[in-house]
Formats: C-alpha cells, sequence, structure tokens
C-alpha cells in the first residue's frame, strides 16, 4: 500500500491512473462526479469502451466486461474484488459533511495487488497512525506559488481566477469583469458537471481570460490560470461563518500554475479589514506548510437494520480510535431522524429489510440544497410510493418531463438540474424504478438540455464576446486576431466591430457608449489592411468597370458612400480629382492606384461631352467676339441646348454663325442644339455632372450602360420638369431634333402652298409616339396658325371643309372668335377638338 501525499498540482492524480492502467483490473474513487467523469474518458481511450465503467450515484455507465471502474467515493464498491484501489483527495476524511464517507474508503478498499491513497501532506500522521502498512511518498510541487498582495478588480492580470464564496457575490464579480474585461467563466458548486465544464471550457479555449468561482474551483479542475485572487478569506461552512483554515486557502491558491510554469494568489483591494493574509498564512502557503491533521471523521459504515432505533442508535455511536471523531449529523442521518419521529412516515417500517431500505431513501442526496425539512418531505413523498413496490415508469417519467424546460433565468435553471438529478439518481437504483435505463437515459437528456440552455445564460449574462476579443489588442498577439469582412460588416473573430461604409468606419450601433473607445481603438489597429485590400479590389472593379460609381455633380459616390469630389479646373468640364478624407488612411501606393482607377472612369464619363468641350475651348477665343463668345457660354451651361428665341443667335453676324455651325451647333426654328448631345450617354453624363432630376422626377447618378438612343416622346407628369434634349408640348417632351424634323417638314408643306392656307398629316407625329394635342401645341410654337372651317348653311348636307393651316410667322396677332362650327370629320377631328 502506498500514500502519495503533497500540495497540489504533483501529477498525483496521473500517477494513480498510470497505476490503474499498469493492473489487470482496478478502481479509483474520486470526490466529484465532474473528476470521475474526466478520467472515465481518459481511461476508455486507452482500454476501450466495453472494458470501462463509471458508477456515480446519478449515471452508471457498466458494461458486462468491465474490469477498470471510475466511481464517486460514495458509490465505489467496496467489496469488489480488484487488483487495484485508488482513494483520491482522502484529505477529506475531514470534512464535516462527507468525510466519513472518505475515512471508510481509508479503512476499507484495499486493492487485491496494490492500493493508493492520494491525499494532502496534511494526512500524513492520520495514516501513519490508521494505516501504518502504508509507504509515505511525498510529491514536491512542480511549480513555485508566490503572494502577489492586494490588487483591485480592474488590475486583476489575465488568466487569473476569482474566487468568492456566495453566488451573489459571484455574480457581482462577473458583471464587474463583463463591463471593462469582456466577461468571465462562472465555475460554483450548485452548477451541473456539464455546465461546469462548459464554463471552463470557454475560459480555457480563451473566449474569456477571466474565471469566478466559489470554493468549488479548490479540487477537480485543471486550469490555465496564472494568478488566483480572494474577494474574501471567510465562509459559512453549513454551521457559522469563519475564516478559512490555511490548507483551504492553499486548496484554492494552488490553482495557480500549472505543470513548470509558477502561479500567484493574493486578494481584491478594497475588501474588508480581514480580507488580507497574515504573513503566516502566507508563509504556510507559499512553503506548503500547514498544520496535521489530528482526527479524522468516522461513522459507522455497516449499521445493524433490527430497527429504526437500533439503526440511529449506530449511526451516532462514538469511534473508538483516538484519531477518529464522531461526524457531525449529516443530512442523511437528519432526515433519517426526522421521518423516524413521523408516525405517518414511518409506519410500515418493520424489520430488517424495510428498514435497510428506509435508510436507503433517506439516503438520497440533497441536490437542490433545500434543507433537512424540504429534503425530509420529498422523501417522505418518495418513501410512500417506494414502500410498497417500485416506481412506475408513467410517473417517472412524467416528473421528469416535468422539468424538461429551457425557459427561466439562472437561478431557475440551477433548480430545475437540481431537481433532475434527484431523479438521475432515483432512476439509478436497480429495485426503485421499472425500466430503469429508459428512465435513467430521460434524465441524463434533460440535464444535458437544461446545462446547456444554462450555459447560454451564464454566457450571455456575464460574457461580452466582442469586449473579450477586443481586449486581446493589449497583448502581443493582437495581430494574430482574425479580422475580416462579411459585406460591409467588420468582425474580429467573428464579433461584429461595426461597418464599412466606403472607406469609413462606424462603430455598431448596438455597442454601449463605455465600448466606443475601445471598439475606435481597436478598428485603428485592424482596418488598415482590409482597407488597402478593399481599395486596391475597387480599383480593379473600376477598371473593368464593374464597379458601381455614381457622380452627383461634384460627389463621386460607391454604394452610397463619398468616395471623391470633382473641384474645379481649369474649366468647369476639366475638373480636378479630390480624393475623400477617409482613403488618407490608405498606403499612399495603394491610395494613388485608386485615384488613376477613379480618374479613368471619370475620363470615360466625361467623354460624351467631348462636344460640350469644344464649345467651353472656343468660347476663351478672343477672335470670336463677345456676342459669340456668350452664345457658347450660354450653350455649355445650358448642356449643348438653347431656346433660339432666348439665345441672340440672329444677331450674329455671318462669319459667327459659320463659325458655330462649324464647332456642330444645329440653329433649329426653335432650339439651338448640339445633336451629339442628344445621345443618351451623353445626357446621363451632363444630368450627372449637374445633379439635373431625370424622367419622372428622380434623380439619375448611376452610369450604368446607356440605351442606344433617347426615345423620341416622353411623358411628364404634372409640373415636372422638361427632361434635357427635350421640348416640352404640353403633357409630353418631344426630342429637339425631331420637333425640328417636323417643323420642316411643315415648312416644306407651305412653300409649296404658297401664300394660300394648307392642310397636313399628323400621321408622322403619331408614328413617333406625339398626341394630336401635342402636335398641335408644337406647330402653334413654331408659328403656324390653325383654320378652323365656317360652319355649313342652315339646311345644308356634306362633310365639312378638311382643317387647314397658316403661316404666322412671330409675332403672331390673336385671331378673332369665331362662330361655332360643326365637328370636322375623318382623321382631323381630334387635332381639330383640341385646336378650338
Amino acid at each position: 500500500m502506498k500514500a502519495v501525499l503533497g500540495p497540489t498540482n504533483t501529477g498525483k492524480t496521473h500517477l494513480a491512473i498510470e497505476r490503474l492502467c499498469a493492473h489487470s483490473s482496478g478502481m479509483i474513487g474520486f470526490p466529484l462526479r465532474l473528476l470521475a467523469r474526466e478520467v472515465y474518458d481518459r481511461v476508455r481511450a486507452i482500454k476501450g469502451d466495453s472494458r470501462v465503467a463509471l458508477i456515480t450515484g446519478e449515471e452508471r455507465i457498466e458494461p458486462k466486461d468491465a474490469r477498470w471502474l471510475l466511481c464517486t467515493m460514495e458509490a465505489m464498491p467496496v467489496g469488489a474484488d480488484l487488483s487495484f484501489v485508488g482513494i483520491d483527495e482522502a484529505q477529506l476524511s475531514a470534512d464535516r459533511e462527507r468525510g466519513h464517507v472518505f475515512t471508510d474508503r481509508l479503512l476499507h478498499a484495499r486493492g487485491r495487488d496494490e492500493t493508493m491513497i492520494l491525499g494532502s501532506a496534511t494526512l500524513d500522521p492520520m495514516v501513519r497512525a490508521l494505516v501504518p502498512e502504508a509507504e509515505i511518498i511525498g510529491r514536491p510541487r512542480f511549480s513555485t506559488l508566490s503572494h502577489a498582495g492586494a490588487r483591485k478588480l480592474s488590475r486583476i492580470p489575465p488568466r487569473s481566477a476569482i474566487v468568492a464564496f456566495s453566488a451573489e457575490q459571484v455574480y457581482a464579480i462577473a458583471e464587474m469583469l463583463r463591463r471593462f474585461r469582456g466577461g468571465a467563466a462562472v465555475v460554483m458548486g450548485a452548477l451541473s458537471p456539464m455546465t461546469r465544464n462548459a464554463q471552463v471550457e470557454l475560459y480555457q479555449s480563451g473566449q474569456v481570460d477571466y474565471l469566478v468561482a466559489t470554493d468549488a474551483i479548490g479540487m477537480g479542475l485543471n486550469l490555465d490560470v496564472t494568478h488566483v485572487a480572494f474577494a474574501g478569506l471567510s465562509k459559512f461552512d453549513g454551521v457559522r461563518q469563519r475564516r478559512l483554515t490555511t490548507a483551504e486557502m492553499a486548496q484554492i491558491a494552488g490553482r495557480a500554475g500549472r505543470h513548470q510554469r509558477d502561479g500567484t494568489f493574493g486578494t481584491l483591494a478594497g475588501g474588508h479589514h480581514n480580507s488580507e493574509f497574515t504573513d503566516e498564512e502566507v508563509h504556510a502557503i507559499e512553503e506548503h506548510r500547514f498544520p496535521p491533521l489530528t482526527r479524522l471523521f468516522w461513522r459507522e459504515a455497516e449499521p445493524r437494520f433490527d430497527s429504526l432505533e437500533t439503526l440511529i442508535s449506530d449511526l451516532e455511536a462514538p469511534p473508538e480510535r483516538p484519531e477518529l471523531a464522531l461526524a457531525p449529523e449529516a443530512i442523511d442521518l437528519a432526515v433519517l431522524k426526522r421521518l423516524a419521529e413521523d408516525p405517518e412516515a414511518r409506519g410500515g417500517v418493520a424489520g430488517k429489510a424495510a428498514v435497510a431500505r428506509f435508510w436507503q431513501v433517506c439516503s438520497l442526496p440533497d441536490f437542490r440544497q433545500q434543507g433537512v425539512e424540504t429534503h425530509s418531505r420529498f422523501v417522505a413523498r418518495l418513501w410512500q410510493d417506494l414502500r410498497h413496490g417500485q416506481l412506475g415508469a408513467d410517473d417517472v417519467a412524467q416528473a421528469i418531463a416535468a422539468l424538461d424546460n429551457v425557459s427561466g433565468d439562472i437561478d431557475t435553471l440551477q433548480g430545475r438540474i437540481a431537481a433532475t438529478r434527484s431523479w438521475a439518481y432515483i432512476a439509478q437504483r436497480p429495485d426503485w424504478v421499472l425500466a430503469r435505463d429508459e428512465m435513467a437515459a430521460r434524465a441524463r437528456g434533460v440535464e444535458a438540455r437544461l446545462s446547456d440552455a444554462l450555459h447560454a445564460r451564464l454566457t450571455e449574462r456575464f460574457v461580452n464576446r466582442r469586449t473579450s476579443v477586443l481586449m486581446k489588442k493589449v497583448g502581443p498577439d493582437a495581430g494574430l486576431l482574425d479580422v475580416a469582412l462579411d459585406g460591409e460588416a467588420v468582425l474580429v473573430e467573428g464579433e461584429p466591430l461595426g461597418a464599412l461604409r466606403g472607406f469609413r468606419f462606424q462603430v455598431d450601433p448596438l455597442a454601449r457608449h463605455a465600448d466606443r473607445k475601445l471598439l475606435l481603438a481597436a478598428a485603428e489597429r485592424h482596418l488598415p489592411a482590409l482597407l488597402n485590400q478593399r481599395a486596391k479590389t475597387l480599383a480593379a472593379a473600376i477598371a473593368d468597370r464593374s464597379a458601381a460609381l455614381a457622380l452627383d455633380k461634384d460627389a463621386i459616390a460607391w454604394e452610397g458612400a463619398p468616395l471623391a469630389r470633382l473641384a474645379r479646373g481649369r474649366t468647369a468640364l476639366t475638373p480636378q480629382l479630390a480624393l475623400d478624407p477617409a482613403l488618407e488612411t490608405l498606403a499612399p501606393p495603394v491610395r494613388q492606384e485608386l485615384a488613376r482607377a477613379i480618374e479613368s472612369w471619370v475620363d470615360a464619363m466625361l467623354a460624351p461631352l467631348a462636344s460640350l468641350r469644344r464649345l467651353e475651348l472656343a468660347s476663351t477665343a478672343h477672335d470670336a467676339g463677345p456676342d459669340l463668345r456668350a452664345l457658347l457660354i450660354r450653350l455649355v451651361e445650358r448642356g449643348g441646348m438653347l431656346e433660339r428665341a432666348r439665345s441672340g443667335v440672329d444677331g450674329l453676324g455671318k462669319g459667327q454663325r459659320t463659325a458655330l455651325a462649324r464647332l456642330g451647333v444645329r440653329v433649329g426654328t426653335l432650339d439651338l442644339f448640339l445633336p451629339e448631345m442628344l445621345r443618351p450617354a451623353a445626357i446621363r453624363a451632363w444630368r450627372a455632372r449637374n445633379a439635373l432630376p431625370g424622367p419622372g422626377g428622380h434623380r439619375m447618378t448611376s452610369l450604368a450602360p446607356a440605351p442606344d438612343a433617347m426615345p423620341p416622346v416622353v411623358a411628364i407628369a404634372g409640373k415636372h420638369a422638361c427632361p434635357p434634349g427635350y421640348r416640352r408640348l404640353g403633357k409630353q417632351g418631344l426630342r429637339i431634333d425631331l420637333a425640328e424634323k417636323l417643323l420642316r417638314d411643315v415648312h416644306a408643306v407651305r412653300l409649296a402652298a404658297g401664300r394660300r392656307p394648307f392642310a397636313l398629316n399628323p400621321g408622322k407625329a403619331i408614328s413617333m409616339g406625339l398626341a394630336t394635342a401635342s402636335y398641335a401645341q408644337l406647330l402653334r410654337q413654331g408659328g403656324f396658325q390653325a383654320i378652323v372651317p365656317r360652319p355649313l348653311p342652315e339646311g345644308a348636307h356634306g362633310p365639312a371643309a378638311p382643317l387647314a393651316w397658316r403661316w404666322r410667322p412671330p409675332p403672331r396677332q390673336a385671331e378673332p372668335e369665331r362662330p361655332a362650327s360643326p365637328r370636322p370629320q375623318g382623321a382631323f377631328a381630334a387635332l381639330a377638338e383640341l385646336i378650338r
């Protein structure tokens, strides 16, 4: 027999696992289901699923051929014939609640070939006295543990654990860490093993850098902790509020430092004056020197079941050896005594078998931690169902299903998990429940779902993933953070940081005010590489004409965000490019590349305005004369189109009119215009350059491919302005070159008719899409006057004379009123009606 004793971080458990696997069969008892499950998974990976068993109060996995057993201390089959037996954390024999169980295993659990006791060095004298045949093997700590003094919570270094001794204090500290450190994982004894594992993984994986825990951290958790901070140094032990012993302090502080890495411990500054370590305590913890245990708690492990009174008497009998002390009244004995006083509860408990079964029911652990009174009532109800047989599968399934509800807050879910663990324990008893395996599986499933929900609630309440990720920017590995773009969203390690609008970063609007400075700092650190890449991609897209740029007067935008502005150059049509200030963050070569791409886009966009550029250049020639230069400037300002009546063209000399024609300007009946400016690309470029409204009143700034030709006629709604290139005719606009063509045709008919009135065929106008009313308005604007037929004499029959027109060049005289005449017949009816 060996007793391997020493402080934490000495590899005792690893040694026991090695010895277990070296034997043909064996068993290790652990203080926690969590530990038993962890080691079960490790041994199963070595020996295989069919050879390894897990035996706990709430979970039993027992393959038929299992030879290696991993158990909780209470569930250990002490009488099993196995080659190796290990007892972990044997110093818990001094625990008030469970110490008597550990003492019994220390005294009676033996392996056929080897027994190994693992525990603290404080157990040394007790092992020598109670198990004199044991070989004491000391194990030094692998790393150094040093006192670091008191620190404010904001000064606690990353990879630290903060230990408190109440759920309220744990929650308060975790909330504060969430605000300025991104959050913390939470570990408490009240959590289910699955939730505890999930929270530990949250810390171990680096998603958070802080762990807030109760003293549950002191046992069974292998953590990468470099510093342990005590929020207090006293706790309520179930009887009274007392200061921790130095051994308890060391058990918790020993979580700092793993393997060869040193650790530190200290306290939170600003606490009570009794929350500081004394010099003696610091020395004891650093040197691993603690007062030895002088006695262990004991209770009769094999009481007699002759009667309830005999059972209680045996359980309260004092030990015979001076090294042992009678264990304080545990909750199972308290429940037994309470129910033994209740005539209704104890009714029918007669005979050894009934007394033994009654004691088994009273031994149900109080997972809900609700105290003797409440737990006794639950046990009494359970006994009433079990006294005559087993629980029905339907009743158990209904009780478990009632707990299968993942809604609620943290405390509510903890309560449901505790109740589920009670039913999981009940379902594991072979003689308590029908369909035991099915009910046990249901209970485990509900516990797993509730544990997942509890982990999610804890994470949601105490972890701000974005702040946690961004806090890493102060560390040496900040450059390793994964920063990516998802559309416009900027993600750091998958967490939203904000959005890029063009090349401007905007903080996530959902971010708290306290986080904004941190988010902006993180953006400044991580965004340059993304912006440079985005600029390169945009420059390439502009080059192959796949980028959707837009021009609104002098502003160039990309996807709605400003990119550059066009400043006035030597002339209005030869602007200079000014990049948006947001692009100043780009690397100079990248910025120059993007500027060249935008300039080429601007040149391509203004290319359809080449005819206007000729006019603009000609307007600077001094020999053109002031009248022609003024006309050219006005044409440039109006996009190459100008009403003739307001142009002053009739005042030009013959040479000036010739120069105007050479520049491509056509002088029509109603308008002066450049034919090149009546192309869709030219109109669109002009409209975008001057931020003019498009057809229907909508602003046109996109430079997508234009159609081959402008439509002959467009509709004009209400009081909207007539689009460039069109002459307004009522509710329609006619392209000015087509208006000129129609008027030339009318003049040809007029010249052929001489001074006589003449008739017109509106077919050509109608084929263009022009309404007869619009055509009549065009004729009137062109100086033509309609002659309405006289009415037929009274009593005469036959068709009215056709509608006729005559030339009345402006200024026109008002026509006298004529008496009403019959409606014309034929194709001219609608036109005549409108003219009237």
